[in-house]
């Protein structure tokens, strides 16, 4: 890809995420569910913005999740990685979250996340 696209697309994608994040803040009771995608994975963490902290996180990389994504296609990765958050978050607390896609479109992998969450039991 040409240098100069791939930087107006991560442009583009950085605004979107300032629109987004312009409206949409985590707080103690109610933390931000923040996914981010990469080509080859994806990440999703649950975050308090009032303190700052981020308080669990689940990735297509994670030691254990690593070995029960294997050979499968990246959005029932991103739903497996969707339950994963889900559960360490029930774990930790955590029943509600405010929605983050980052500036991606809610469809294919982002939307599978949200989807594997969902069935994992937190509210958005």
């Amino acid at each position: 890809m040409n240098d100069k696209i791939a930087k107006q697309k991560r442009a583009g994608r950085e605004r979107r995420h300032a629109r987004v994040r312009a409206r949409v803040e985590g707080t103690t009771e109610r933390p931000r569910l923040n996914v981010y995608r990469s080509v080859t994975n994806i990440y999703a963490q649950v975050i308090d913005d009032i303190k700052g902290h981020t308080l669990v996180s689940a990735s297509s990389i994670d030691t254990e999740v690593a070995p029960q994504v294997v050979g499968k296609t990246k959005s029932e990765v991103a739903k497996i990685v969707g339950q994963v958050v889900a559960q360490r978050a029930k774990t930790a607390g955590i029943k509600q979250v405010v929605f983050d896609r980052g500036g991606f479109r809610y469809q294919g992998r982002v939307a599978a996340l949200a989807e594997g969450a969902r069935e994992g039991g937190l509210e958005f």
